[in-house]
């Protein structure tokens, strides 16, 4: 039989009670301390979605159901790991764990369907410098979302909310707002693959599902000197709406994975805002969650290491 391997899937994390939030905060600010009134602010967005943000526990459900899958259709066993960026269980933590067990080989994936050098290869880099300590080989998933199971579960979900939440005559009155999270535009002077990757996914689901109008916007910059990639999707919702007069807006975080405070609050409550400022109608379909299309696009990946 062969030998064990690991599945090392690594995510952001998130504070799991209020207390982890201001530590949390800390780790993303590179060990700064943020002031009170940006602490203050956390808390508040973290309030207004009920307290604390359910990625936690999606990001455990998930990875559960990606080695199950990958263990029934894989000829190797994998032994999950999770490994997050900000907050325990850290990735070279569980990268030390993972040589403690004495496993010699780790695949990794990271929730995030498109590849860049500053998220996706910085989770990569961190799991492979730790394992070159140990002498563990190390290969990684960069992106999956050019998989075909993914881009099904975005074009059900586009038809679904079409087919129940807009009358046939105003789908053309639409606007399809697909969105991840911003970067530094410096990203671009290094040839960074991820902006053209969320408009190729967009493409993918449009060849699909052509209905509306699709547009790709930006969202949860950080709070940065630097300028950022943009529009960011409420400035957008705002021009497309001064321009072309859309009455539906449908928000597709195409970046994201799961409910979580980027998604249940830069969309579902300030992108709101603007759409109820402006009258427009507010829709955003399920995040993919632990949906099976989802879960088999990264197997599909996986399987290929």
């Amino acid at each position: 039989m062969a030998e064990k391997k690991a599945l090392l899937v690594m995510a952001y994390g998130t504070p799991y009670k209020e207390s982890d939030i201001e530590p949390y905060y800390t780790h993303i600010r590179h060990g700064r301390k943020p002031s009170e009134e940006a602490l203050q602010d956390l808390k508040d967005r973290y309030e207004a979605i009920g307290g604390i943000s359910p990625l936690a526990d999606t990001t455990k459900r998930q990875a559960e159901a990606l080695v199950k899958t990958l263990n029934e259709q894989s000829d190797d066993e994998y032994e999950l790991f999770i490994g997050l960026k900000h907050i325990h269980p850290f990735i070279e933590d569980t990268v030390k764990e993972i040589s403690e067990a004495g496993i010699k080989e780790i695949h990794t994936i990271v929730l995030a369907p498109h590849y860049s050098n500053f998220s996706v290869g910085s989770y990569n880099k961190r799991a492979a410098e730790e394992a070159e300590k140990y002498g563990i080989t190390v290969k990684s998933v960069e992106s999956f979302f050019q998989q075909q199971p993914f881009i099904d579960f975005w074009v059900d979900a586009l038809e679904k909310t079409f087919k129940e939440d807009i009358p046939a005559d105003e789908a053309d009155q639409t606007a399809i707002v697909v969105s991840a999270h911003s970067l530094p535009e410096k990203i671009k002077e290094h040839n960074d693959p991820y902006p053209d990757q969320l408009v190729a996914t967009k493409d993918l689901i449009k060849e699909q599902f052509n209905k509306g109008h699709y547009f790709v916007g930006w969202q949860s910059e950080g709070n940065t000197p630097d300028p950022w990639l943009g529009p960011d999707v409420q400035d957008l919702t705002r021009d497309l709406f001064n321009e072309h007069g859309f009455k539906h807006f449908v928000y597709i975080p195409l970046g994201f994975v799961c409910e979580h405070l980027e998604v249940l609050y830069d969309n579902d409550y300030e992108c709101k805002v603007v759409t109820d400022e402006i009258g427009a109608v507010y829709h955003r379909p399920d995040m993919p969650n632990t949906d099976a299309r989802f879960i088999q696009a990264m197997v599909n990946e996986l399987i290929k290491l």
